[in-house]
């Protein structure tokens, strides 16, 4: 059997006491969508900065694709070909479309402020990044000022940006946050295609996304993993659905 892509074993984070991360162990297979779900405060989004490397773990370990990233900068885990999304999008709202993916493409390269490069003339920057916008269906706006798409289209070129190294895993962290019923599907639609091409860790809230698209899902309740298997064992199971599910189709159904 294969080494898993991604192996985190002993993970633990605190915070002035708050336990973020307890004892974490995660693996996700290559060419999987491993979906980790949990309450609000269960330690989702702390877990994907310490993969990303903008948090730095107490104690323990990392691996991707064979290699210690524990203690990596983030450049480099881009180099080894992990991406991240963020749950609040970052984007230069006063420069092109074109030019926030391109200076994406420069930022995975490990240089990312040295801005004396002008990104909207370098080949090498502009060619990988007008083929991110078309794998996210954004090539037609391409030349348009960031600011002027709507949130959807946000998210879209937030995950061009993510796309723009060629990555081997993206981590997502709530690429539906926000979205309306249409951008959500429109979304769900681009991840499944995705899932074919890479390897992808997805936090989100969104449960029929979630059952949908995923290959595996892991649950954390405040900071610990109580389960983890095929979409259809964590429907059935009880701690499972006593500490998270139910709550999360209730709220649901509240606002369906």
């Amino acid at each position: 059997m294969s080494e898993p892509l991604l192996q985190v074993s002993n993970l633990a984070k605190r915070f002035e006491g708050i336990v973020a991360c307890d004892d974490l162990a995660l693996n996700v297979a290559a060419g999987d969508l491993h979906a980790v779900i949990g309450p609000n405060g269960a330690g989702k989004t702390t877990l994907i900065s310490q993969l990303g490397g903008q948090v730095a773990p107490d104690s323990g370990r990392i691996r991707f694709a064979g290699n210690d990233i524990t203690r990596l900068p983030m450049f480099r885990r881009s180099q080894l070909g992990l991406a991240r999304s963020f749950q609040i999008t970052s984007l230069f709202l006063d420069l092109s479309v074109l030019d926030n993916v391109a200076l994406a493409v420069q930022a995975h390269a490990g240089h990312s402020f040295h801005f004396w490069r002008d990104a909207r003339a370098e080949p090498e920057l502009r060619e990988p990044a007008r083929a991110a916008l078309q794998r996210m269906g954004l090539n037609a706006r391409a030349d348009r000022p960031a600011s002027a798409l709507s949130h959807g289209e946000h998210r879209q070129l937030e995950l061009a940006m993510a796309l723009a190294g060629n990555p081997r895993m993206l981590l997502l962290d709530e690429p539906m946050a926000g979205l309306g019923p249409e951008e959500s599907a429109r979304m769900v639609e681009m991840l499944r295609a995705l899932k074919r091409e890479l390897t992808i860790l997805l936090v989100e809230h969104d449960m029929e996304a979630v059952f949908a698209l995923a290959d595996r899902i892991t649950v954390l309740v405040y900071g610990r993993v109580i389960a983890t298997g095929s979409p259809s064992d964590i429907r059935a199971n009880d701690e499972v659905r006593q500490a998270y599910l139910g709550e999360a189709e209730a709220e649901a159904a509240r606002h369906g």
